[in-house]
């Protein structure tokens, strides 16, 4: 294979039909609904994360819309057409990258343009991406169009920040939330490229891989073809932990008992071995919060209380550890020692999950009070002998 010739992973595996979608279920199921009962909008708009799947279910959506004898939720994939959709090439289907056509003036030709009829499929279909980076003037030019649309027209927006889109335009669309792609899954489907691919990875390398992703597939695929490179046909965990610079499940559920115990030795020589192996602060404790939350929502179902740390821990205490952590973000990701400022951070979560909360305190303290039984009070006996 020539070096031009290379494909990355993130387009090589990108979905071709609406069943290979990972994680969101709940749009794939309306789309197809909306083609099968021919109550297709006007405009859509996809909101959700980066490497959710926005511009992808755009593809899909026009290629069902714009096949041979469609709308059809299951197009030919070996079709002229539906091939032109998917690599961008077709004259009906136009992506426009909103971050560099903001303008009003390329609202308007678009607008101009909009008026002709498609030339191949039997809609002409505009898909927006980061549509929230348009100017104010530009979004006042879209709003006739959308009001009162040609019938052949169908546009489909895309962005990542929903709130910086005008409500008008937001009113006059079909909004779609696709949301954050669970890690068992993106687990899952990293398991079958590389089973594809001929790639042997430990499922614990994945997971981390998945981890890392924050619930983005192509983030995750992107991080699947930089550790091939790194490593070749054979991916451990360590490989990936020494990459990227996380720390392993073992070791955060290590600092989890640490701090849930008050061992305070133990905390700070965990932290000087990450520091000793290059290990990323920031994502060591947003690991540690994602630890900390599984013991407090094993402790929700347990009734009030968990031991998943090495230590019971109330519901009560397990909140106050997690807000604790949750404090420390900005300070460590901004502080000028990163180090010291996880070391503090640690040890005072540490500190206030085995305080006693005040409220919680004062409220025992009442409860003790009242169930004391009242001091008689003593009889005036010089009331009952006048003088």
């Amino acid at each position: 294979m020539s070096a031009t010739g290379y494909q990355v992973i993130a387009r090589k595996w990108r979905p071709q039909k609406f069943d290979d979608l990972v994680g969101q279920d709940h749009v794939v199921r309306t789309l197809k609904n909306a083609i099968t009962q021919n109550r297709i909008a006007h405009a859509y708009l996809f909101v959700g994360p980066r490497g959710t799947g926005k511009t992808t279910t755009a593809r899909l959506f026009a290629k069902c819309l714009n096949c041979e004898d469609g709308p059809k939720v299951d197009p030919p994939e070996d079709s002229e057409i539906c091939q032109a959709i998917m690599n961008g090439s077709c004259m009906d289907v136009l992506e426009i990258d909103g971050a560099s056509n903001n303008g009003v003036e390329q609202v308007r030709d678009l607008r101009d343009d909009a008026q002709y009829s498609p030339s191949q499929g039997r809609f002409k279909i505009y898909i927006i991406d980061e549509v929230h980076m348009l100017s104010t003037a530009a979004f006042n030019a879209l709003l006739k169009i959308l009001e009162e649309p040609p019938e052949h027209v169908k546009f489909i927006f895309a962005t990542t920040e929903a709130q910086k889109v005008l409500p008008t335009i937001v009113s006059r669309c079909q909004r779609f939330d696709l949301k954050p792609i669970p890690e068992d899954l993106i687990q899952e489907r990293l398991a079958r490229i590389c089973k594809e691919e001929g790639i042997e990875a430990e499922g614990n390398a994945l997971q981390a891989i998945a981890r890392m992703a924050d619930g983005g597939m192509r983030d995750s695929q992107s991080i699947l073809d930089q550790m091939i490179a790194f490593c070749g046909d054979s991916i451990l965990e360590g490989d990936v932990l020494q990459v990227y610079g996380l720390v392993s499940v073992e070791q955060t559920t290590e600092l989890a008992k640490a701090i849930a115990s008050g061992d305070h030795a133990r905390i700070l020589e965990l932290v000087d071995e990450f520091d000793a192996s290059g290990r990323d602060f920031f994502r060591a404790l947003v690991d540690l919060q994602a630890r900390v939350r599984e013991t407090l929502l094993a402790a929700i179902k347990n009734g009030g209380s968990d031991s998943s740390l090495g230590v019971s821990m109330t519901t009560e205490a397990v909140t106050r550890l997690l807000d604790s952590l949750r404090q420390s973000e900005s300070g460590l990701k901004f502080g000028l020692n990163e180090k010291v400022n996880f070391e503090v951070a640690l040890l005072k979560a540490s500190e206030e999950c085995r305080a006693r909360a005040i409220d919680g305190l004062i409220r025992e303290l009442s409860g003790i009070a009242n169930s004391l039984p009242e001091k008689k009070k003593p009889s005036n006996l010089a009331a009952s002998h006048p003088s």
